[in-house]
């Protein structure tokens, strides 16, 4: 175990959705009940998900459809973050987006000029999540990624979403697409960002210590929690497997079979505290 860092201080538990929470409108077996303990302990959670199809809004429709109550600022999304980042760079600036209605809208609320065309006066192509994608807005992106002058930003490097059936591209694979034809790699404002798990730690004051991030995703979940200096746990629910720590350099301190684990193994170590055990868990050290 690294010293002084068990599961019985976290408090803030910073989760991504698909693969991890759920998958597609479907909730894993233990989600319900690990997000109600961590309530009843007074901690709290939030929604970092790279998802960038569905706004904080759609996001909270949707955990209502599964019983749970949550508030805007839980979710700190792939597509919000871009949003911050776009405002702070591209204020007043012509924005090329290659996203859903829904993720247009949000782009919208922050006041951001939007364009399907490659005009001469857009400053940046954006590129989410799209699962409207249609040749023509690919190629609009390209024409405007063939000059120079003009930016490009991802709200994600996934390349893939776990769905029911397996899987679909996702922002990365798009951007991955683009980059192939045009020889431009775009700036992500999601994970692995660091700044996703500041923006949570924020919000509550949580120190390094009190936080965790969970995900089913080395290369975004856990790097962000690494690139954070945060701790980590894994879940093989979703992409990673157990045969991908092996040469991984992005090592999670915890990796957990599903949710239901993570929950039992929480809660049986803040237990074992009370009691003054030490509980047995699962651990994976970064030094392995």
């Amino acid at each position: 175990m690294l010293k002084g860092n068990d599961l019985e201080s976290k408090k803030y538990f910073l989760f991504d959705i698909d693969g991890t929470l759920a998958i597609d409108d479907t909730i894993y077996d233990g989600s319900q009940e690990l997000l109600d303990y961590i309530e009843s302990i007074g901690g709290r959670a939030f929604y970092i998900t790279n998802n960038s199809v569905k706004s904080r809004k759609d996001y909270i429709e949707k955990f209502k459809k599964w019983n749970i109550s949550t508030v805007e600022n839980q979710f700190v999304t792939a597509s919000y973050a871009t949003c911050k980042y776009l405002k702070e760079h591209y204020e007043d600036k012509k924005l090329l987006v290659v996203g859903t209605p829904s993720f247009e809208d949000e782009l919208k609320s922050f006041g951001l000029k939007l364009t399907h065309e490659a005009e001469e006066d857009v400053a940046c192509v954006v590129v989410g999540f799209d699962r409207t994608l249609v040749y023509e807005k690919v190629e609009e992106a390209c024409k405007a990624l063939f000059r120079p002058e003009v930016d490009f930003v991802g709200t994600n490097p996934d390349y893939r979403c776990p769905t029911a059936f397996g899987f679909v591209p996702d922002c990365g694979g798009i951007c991955e697409m683009l980059k192939v034809t045009t020889d431009r790699t775009p700036y992500y404002a999601g994970k692995p960002n660091a700044q996703i798990v500041k923006m949570c730690m924020e919000q509550v004051g949580a120190k390094p210590e009190e936080v965790l991030v969970v995900g089913d995703r080395l290369y975004t979940d856990i790097a962000c929690g690494i690139n954070a200096g945060v701790e980590t746990a894994l879940v093989y629910t979703g992409e990673a497997k157990p045969e991908d720590l092996v040469a991984t350099e992005f090592m999670p301190d915890y990796a957990f079979e599903n949710i239901r684990k993570l929950y039992e193994a929480f809660r049986k170590s803040r237990e074992a505290v009370t009691e003054g055990k030490n509980p047995d868990i699962q651990m994976y050290s970064k030094q392995i």
